[in-house]
């Protein structure tokens, strides 16, 4: 594989630059192998590597909100999304890249990037968790180049999971959602549906992820959660 270059390192510190304002990071690259599966290009052509963008704990919420807020439709019936379109898809174009997104068909293996891209790897709740900012952290979308990229993420050395032995975001979940071997979904919209749910978790944020202890001064302001609670169809 060949190495990356100045320029590639150049266009790096540029996008990270225009990400700034908008409180989103770079979280990791991903060069793919000769004849390896990845997304195609604008142009048709498959990409030789990703870089994917996202926040850290609560950093894109103040830049989002006052978006939102200047708007008279607030964004639309997506406006994470939307927002997220706005201030991406623009940095992408500049810099010759391809923006996918999270939400766009052909949907893109966005967990399993970020897992070897920063070494992450998934917690009882199925969101990927990082050593040092837990469960408050995301990924907005990535920016797909034809040529090869350095590491621009902080990539995980250990596993929180592996070395939490008490496991309080099995215990703290009202729903008894995690109590299987994998996260119940229908048990969780169950439970927000009554009025313990809509007091709890759905007011002020999932309450195992609230008592995960990594990373737990990245966790969001109560805006924030209550934002992506809402965003639940329950």
């Amino acid at each position: 594989m060949t190495a990356p270059s100045a320029n590639a390192d150049k266009t790096i510190e540029t996008i990270r630059a225009a990400l700034a304002p908008h409180g989103l990071f770079l979280r990791g690259t991903l060069n793919f192998a000769s004849g390896e599966a990845a997304p195609l290009l604008a142009d048709g052509r498959p990409a030789v590597s990703v870089v994917l963008v996202g926040n850290i704990g609560g950093s894109l919420w103040q830049p989002f909100d006052a978006w939102r807020c200047s708007l008279a439709d607030r964004g639309g019936t997506d406006p994470l999304d939307n927002w997220s379109k706005a201030v991406i898809q623009p940095i992408a174009a500049a810099c010759g890249a391809t923006a996918y997104f999270p939400s766009d068909p052909p949907w893109q293996p966005f967990q399993q990037w970020a897992m070897r891209a920063e070494g992450l790897k998934p917690s009882p709740l199925g969101i990927l968790i990082h050593p040092r900012f837990g469960l408050w952290h995301g990924y907005r979308a990535a920016l797909g180049f034809d040529i090869p990229l350095g590491d621009t993420g902080e990539r995980g050395t250990d596993h929180p999971c592996d070395r939490c032995s008490e496991k309080p975001c099995i215990s703290a979940c009202p729903a008894a959602a995690l109590a299987g071997e994998r996260f119940d979904v229908a048990l969780c919209r169950s439970h927000l549906r009554t009025d313990a749910g809509r007091a709890g978790c759905l007011t002020s944020g999932c309450l195992s992820r609230d008592a995960c202890p990594a990373g737990s001064r990245y966790r969001y302001p109560p805006e924030q959660l209550r934002f992506h609670m809402s965003a639940l169809e329950v």
